[in-house]
């Protein structure tokens, strides 16, 4: 269970670093608070994340999913707000750094399961379905 949860700090760390490069409107002081933003942000995705998800169910399904991208700049927000040294200026650089976050995030977990594809297996096992189809 551990190995699974440092893949995906390794995965939001990447994906933040590169976004801290990309997007002009988010900046980090150093590695620490990156690092330390990295948590936080997994944090609030695997935890408050759900909870937003649940409460903004009938706005994102009318915007066909799209509203998730506000929800995910909420998070980078909260988590610019929490951890000294990352900073967040503005919903805008919020938007884009959810956006290109998400973007870098997939991708680094597609590539962690390519290089580790038994730690994979395990991580679709323990979702609720078995990692099956479900059908509606």
């Amino acid at each position: 269970m551990w190995i699974e949860w440092l893949f995906l700090w390794a995965a939001t760390a990447a994906g933040l670093l590169v976004t801290v490069w990309i997007v002009p409107g988010i900046r980090v002081r150093d590695a620490g608070a990156l690092l330390l933003a990295a948590v936080i942000l997994l944090l609030a995705n695997s935890f408050v994340r759900p909870l937003l998800l649940m409460l903004t169910l009938p706005l994102t399904v009318l915007t066909f999913g799209l509203f998730v991208l506000v929800i995910n700049a909420l998070m980078l927000m909260l988590t610019s707000a929490l951890v000294p040294g990352f900073e967040v200026r503005g919903f805008g650089s919020a938007l884009l750094g959810a956006i290109v976050m998400g973007l870098l995030t997939l991708l680094g977990l597609l590539l962690l399961g390519w290089l580790f594809p038994e730690h994979t297996v395990i991580m679709i096992q323990t979702m609720p379905h078995g990692g099956r189809e479900v059908p509606f």
